[in-house]
């Protein structure tokens, strides 16, 4: 029994034409899980059994809904946070590293630099120098505001790494 379509008809888009995403309530939910347990070792099958889903299923979905795999926004997060800890220089960066869930500090700052363009090191004295200089009414030197302002060197991470509370313009 063959099926003809008259030219008005269309067919239905099929499932695969279709890329399906995460629920919001479960985005929320494995991102919150995310945020509190930055600083554990995050395997991808324990992030699928947050949102009750293999690992390979919740791999697809969350890549759909965030634009970038599990393992990668994991990593984004651990330096977003990093970023805003480094801000306050009560904490040594090797325990900033521990922190966000990194084992070494050598992979947190190799890490920091690929995504960031400096070190952790370096993007706490440019912060210290910005911050010095604002209150001593001056502009901070080109070599710090560049430091700043540094777009990731990673290609596959879309858009720079914002700098929390450094206040330089791109």
């Amino acid at each position: 029994m063959m099926m003809t379509m008259t030219p008005t008809e269309t067919p239905a888009p099929s499932r695969a034409a279709r890329p399906s995403v995460l629920p919001l309530a479960r985005l929320r939910r494995v991102t919150d899980y995310i945020q509190e347990h930055l600083d554990e070792d995050l395997r991808l099958a324990q992030l699928g059994s947050v949102v009750y889903m293999s690992p390979y299923h919740f791999a697809r979905l969350f890549q759909h809904s965030t634009g970038l795999p599990p393992h990668r926004f994991v990593v984004r997060t651990r330096v977003d946070r990093a970023i805003r800890l480094l801000a306050a220089r009560e904490l040594p960066i090797s325990r900033i590293a521990r922190l966000v869930g990194f084992r070494t500090p050598s992979h947190f700052s190799t890490v920091f630099r690929r995504l960031t363009g400096t070190t952790p090191g370096a993007y706490r004295a440019a912060l210290s120098q910005a911050s010095q200089s604002r209150r001593e009414g001056g502009l901070t030197t080109p070599a710090g505001a560049a430091a700043l302002r540094r777009a990731p060197r990673d290609a596959t991470t879309p858009g720079p790494i914002p700098c929390a509370g450094a206040g330089a313009a791109s």
